[in-house]
């Protein structure tokens, strides 16, 4: 069984750093379509925010799917998605369309769960969250 778990690792920092990377990227092609969840009481205009939170995505997405700088990458990536969260609750408490649609209740908390997964695996990558080895290890 360990043979299976041996790049657990590798997967899971570039399954997720791949997803930042699109994301992050999309802050810069498609601004507009982030703008509407940028929280109003934050200065500068959402267009600045979006590109500006677009930076860090670009740098964790890429430092999580390379292994030297994983696990800075997977601490940085905690920080980020707790404050990017911000944005989704803005979304979700003053029910904010996305594409012209707003998200029914369970799409907000689904979305809150799969939150804390991707800050759940991104503590694991930076080693905030120890490895579970078995005493056959």
């Amino acid at each position: 069984m360990k043979h299976v778990w041996r790049y657990h690792k590798d997967a899971l920092g570039i399954g997720l750093g791949l997803f930042f990377l699109n994301v992050g990227i999309m802050h810069f092609t498609d601004v507009e379509w982030f703008t509407p969840i940028v929280p109003e009481i934050l200065p500068f205009s959402a267009e600045f925010w979006v590109i500006v939170s677009g930076i860090p995505e670009v740098l964790c997405g890429i430092g999580l799917i390379v292994p030297r700088t994983r696990k800075v990458a997977g601490k940085a990536t905690v920080v980020l998605l707790i404050v990017l969260y911000w944005g989704n609750l803005n979304m979700w408490i003053n029910d904010i369309p996305l594409d012209g649609n707003t998200f029914p209740q369970w799409a907000h908390v689904l979305r809150a769960f799969a939150q804390l997964a991707m800050i759940g695996i991104a503590a694991y990558l930076g080693e905030w969250i120890p490895e579970i080895r078995s005493s056959k290890d």
